[in-house]
C-alpha cells in the first residue's frame, strides 16, 4: 500500500460541536483502481477532489454502490468498529448484483485500519459522537457504451458526525403511489440509484410535514417494507414485528443486531409481511405500542405519527422498547457493556 500523509491537518479548524451530518471530512482517503482485470496497489493520500473524464461510465449509467459504517471511541481512547465483516460482505453482494468486480478482503481491512489509525484524532469519545465511514465503488471507465465498465475506483472517506436527526423522532407518510424497489430489482443492494429515486417522493412528503416515507410493495401498496433509508419495526402488544428481507428490502446490519438483542432479552420477534391495514387496525384497537426505524446513521429512530389516505395516526408515548434497544446497542458500540455477540472489533 502506498501512503502519503497530509502535511497540514484540517482538524484544528473544525467545530466538533456543530457538525452537519456528512459534510465535514477527515484528512485522508483510501483509493484503489481496478484496471486490466485486477485491483491495483491501494493508496492512502490526503483528502482531495477527483479528476474524472466526462464520459466516465458512472455518470451515464449509474454503476455505483456504497456502504455505511461507523467507528466509535471509548473513554480509554480505544477505537472500535461495529460488525465490519457484515459491511464487507454486503458491499461485495451489492457489487455482484451491479456487475462490479468484488473487492479483496485484505485490501479492505488493511486500508480501513490504516485510514482510521491516521485519522483517529477525528474520532471523538462521548455518546452520539462517531466517525461515519463511507466505502464506495463506481465505474470510472471513459465510455458511453451501455455495458458494464472495465475500470472502477474503490474509495473510503470518513466524516465525524453526531446524531442524524436532532429531534429524536419523526412523522412518516405511508406511500400509496411510489415504490422504493420492485421484485427482481436492486432493492437489497446499496446501489446509488436506489437513493436517488427516493428524493422526489420524499420531497413531496416534506411539503406535507412528514420527514420520511414508509415504502410499500410495488405490486399492491398493501405491505410495509422500509421507512426512508431505514428498516422498520412495529411493537404490537408484546411482539416486535418487522418485514422479512427479500430482493426489495435491504438486509440492514442494525436491523439484524436489533433482532438479536431483542431475542436475547426474551422478546418475541416476528419477521413477516406486514399489511398497512393490520397496523391501522392495531392502532385503533390500542395494541400498536411503538414504531421505529433502524440504520447505521440513526441507530434507532422513533416514529411519532404515521399517515395513510390523509388520516393521521399518533403513536402512544410508550417508547420504552425502542429506547432500551438503542441504549443497549450503543453501549456495545461504545465499549460500555459486555459484547455477548462478539460484534465489536478494535482498530490496531
Amino acid at each position: 500500500m502506498n501512503i502519503t500523509e497530509t502535511k497540514n491537518s484540517k482538524i484544528n479548524n473544525i467545530n466538533f460541536d456543530k457538525l452537519s451530518f456528512g459534510q465535514t471530512f477527515t484528512d485522508h482517503m483510501f483509493l484503489c483502481h481496478f484496471r486490466e482485470g485486477t485491483w491495483q496497489t491501494p493508496e492512502i493520500s490526503p483528502y482531495k477532489p477527483l479528476i474524472l473524464d466526462p464520459s466516465a461510465s458512472v455518470l451515464h449509467y449509474g454503476q455505483a454502490i456504497f456502504e455505511g459504517m461507523k467507528a466509535f471511541k471509548d473513554n480509554d481512547d480505544q477505537v472500535w468498529l461495529f460488525r465490519p465483516e457484515e459491511n464487507f460482505k454486503r458491499l461485495n453482494c451489492s457489487a455482484k448484483r451491479l456487475q462490479i468486480p468484488e473487492f479483496p478482503k485484505s485490501y479492505f481491512f488493511e486500508g480501513l485500519n490504516k485510514l482510521l489509525y491516521l485519522d483517529k484524532e477525528w474520532i471523538k469519545s462521548g455518546q452520539e459522537n462517531s466517525l461515519y465511514i463511507r466505502p464506495f465503488v463506481f465505474a470510472s471507465q471513459a465510455s458511453v457504451q451501455a455495458s458494464a465498465a472495465n475500470e472502477y475506483i474503490f474509495m473510503i472517506i470518513c466524516a465525524p458526525v453526531k446524531s442524524y436527526y436532532n429531534g429524536g423522532e419523526i412523522n412518516v407518510l405511508i406511500a400509496e403511489d411510489y415504490s422504493r424497489a420492485a421484485n427482481g430489482g436492486v432493492g437489497f443492494a446499496k446501489a446509488a440509484g436506489n437513493y436517488a429515486a427516493q428524493f422526489y417522493p420524499t420531497s413531496e412528503a416534506l411539503k406535507k410535514g412528514f420527514q420520511q416515507i414508509i415504502w410499500t410493495d410495488a405490486d399492491t401498496h398493501q405491505y410495509m417494507e422500509e421507512s426512508g433509508t431505514m428498516n422498520i419495526f412495529f411493537k404490537i402488544d408484546d411482539i416486535l414485528v418487522t418485514s422479512p428481507t427479500n430482493d426489495r428490502i435491504l438486509d440492514g446490519i442494525t436491523r439484524k443486531s436489533i433482532i438479536d438483542l431483542a431475542k436475547h432479552q426474551g422478546i418475541k420477534v416476528e419477521e413477516r409481511p406486514i399489511k398497512v391495514e393490520e397496523i391501522k387496525l392495531a392502532h385503533r384497537e390500542g395494541t400498536l405500542k411503538e414504531i421505529f426505524g433502524t440504520g447505521t446513521a440513526v441507530v434507532v429512530l422513533l416514529i411519532n405519527c404515521f399517515s395513510h389516505q390523509k388520516e393521521n395516526y399518533k403513536l402512544p408515548n410508550d417508547t420504552s422498547l425502542a429506547n432500551f434497544l438503542k441504549k443497549t446497542l450503543m453501549d456495545i458500540q461504545y465499549n460500555k457493556s459486555e459484547d455477548h455477540f462478539n460484534w465489536r472489533k478494535t482498530i490496531v
